[in-house]
């Protein structure tokens, strides 16, 4: 039987077996209006605090004067017409896999406007004005669709979750409240001994005390909950929510413990901090995780930038492209997008060796005006540039893309309206999608 709306009763059907992972009816009938098929989706975010070169990243310049194309040389990659640094050659060969686009923009050279920007969609906070304005799209994503799978958070950030060292910074929930903050799974997995932090019950206390403590706290807190009206135990009632069903939940402990995973795929994605975390983040989407951000710090390479670049970027390379390879391999890699972005580029032109008294040698300043960002899975098209930057990357030269484009893209991937609001500190709903508009390219 078909409704008015042209809904049938198969859709209502379909509607309540994906409400169990966290799409709804309104999702499904989204879907079916745009003729876009409906992916229950996680994201890994891959966040280089500092703010990458595009030079030396994904968007080289070989043609352009040797104070412009920087110390690196680039390489082909596996889809003709597209290259790469020299040192991503793990990125080179899935390229097919992988998308970039060469034309992201906002003109801003604050590390803290920058990376609000591109966390949240919006500009916001800066230098001057530190605190959280709007919330971050991870955090947006773990409030619209939960986690994938029950006793499993929603939200996750590892190994250092921060952005420009406010914890955790624009990866927060702002005034969606703490609930959706990312859950802190902070550490160095490399380490023998790593272990999550609060994801095991207090010495002596086992289930059933642990659950005989969370009625007496919702009983205690109804009359404070009754009467609150700025969203604060709303979300304090969902942080502690998640909390006791980590502490008591098996599959969430076993999600953490790397250790499970054999010594040789471990090797591949790098015995370090950073392979590491990147391997634990397939464990948690495959677990169930609905969006991981792993923040790999250091790319403010104000001098030094060829010295830095060396140290970095083949370890960036082994967990970026093993990663990507190893989602394939198990055929995850098309219900997971992994993103791989910083707050801004660097100066097209090399500097004479950054600041006063730093290392005299050159590096690359703070530059809002392009830079590069790499998706792949999560049913983005792959094997494509979206966009350039001018010869010698100092604008886009075609197709600008900003902030909020890509994060409104990201949101309909999801099956989640960009038009959503949600009412901020001031009482005024505020939409998600900002002004953002799709980017058809990646879809």
């Amino acid at each position: 039987m078909i409704g008015q709306n042209g809904v049938n009763r198969r859709d209502f059907l379909r509607a309540g077996v994906l409400g169990l992972s966290g799409l709804t009816l309104a999702d499904v009938l989204r879907a079916k209006a745009q003729g876009a098929a409906v992916r229950d989706l996680s994201v890994i975010l891959v966040w280089l605090d500092g703010g990458p070169p595009q030079h030396e990243t994904y968007d080289p310049k070989p043609d352009a004067p040797v104070e412009f194309r920087g110390p690196l040389k680039p390489m082909s990659t596996c889809v003709p017409g597209i290259q790469v640094s020299e040192l991503l050659p793990y990125h080179a060969r899935l390229m097919d896999k992988m998308a970039i686009i060469r034309s992201m923009h906002h003109n801003n050279g604050d590390h803290f406007a920058a990376a609000h920007w591109m966390l949240t969609g919006y500009l916001g906070s800066n230098a001057a004005n530190l605190a959280p304005q709007y919330p971050s799209a991870g955090s947006v994503i773990a409030k619209m669709k939960g986690a994938k799978s029950p006793g499993m958070p929603a939200y996750v950030g590892l190994p250092n979750t921060h952005s420009v060292g406010l914890v955790p910074g624009y990866h927060g929930a702002a005034y969606l409240g703490v609930g959706y903050n990312p859950f802190s799974a902070d550490g160095d997995p490399n380490t023998d001994g790593y272990q999550v932090p609060n994801l095991a019950p207090p010495a002596g206390i086992d289930a059933p005390r642990l659950d005989g403590r969370r009625g007496l706290l919702t009983s205690f807190d109804n009359a404070r909950r009754d009467v609150d009206a700025s969203g604060l135990m709303e979300g304090l009632d969902r942080f502690t929510q998640d909390a006791f069903s980590l502490v008591t939940s098996p599959a969430a402990r076993a999600a953490f413990d790397i250790r499970k995973e054999s010594p040789l795929l471990r090797d591949r994605y790098g015995r370090h901090q950073w392979g590491q975390s990147a391997l634990l983040a397939r464990r948690l989407v495959e677990a169930g995780v609905r969006f991981v951000t792993l923040t790999f710090s250091g790319w403010d390479y104000h001098s030094s930038l060829e010295r830095g670049m060396k140290n970095v970027l083949p370890i960036l390379d082994n967990a970026v492209g093993s990663l990507v390879d190893d989602l394939d391999v198990r055929g995850l890699l098309d219900s997971t997008v992994v993103i791989v972005m910083g707050e801004f580029g660097r100066t097209p032109r090399m500097n004479t060796g950054g600041v006063p008294g730093a290392d005299p040698v050159p590096g690359r300043d703070h530059w809002g005006e392009v830079m590069s960002v790499l998706v792949a899975g999560g049913g983005f098209a792959g094997g494509r540039v979206v966009g350039s930057s001018n010869a010698r990357g100092e604008v886009p030269k075609d197709r600008p893309v900003t902030p909020q484009d890509f994060l409104v893209t990201l949101y309909r991937q999801l099956g989640i309206d960009p038009e959503t609001k949600f009412v901020n500190r001031a009482g005024r709903p505020v939409t998600i999608g900002s002004t953002g508009r799709v980017i058809d390219e990646l879809c």
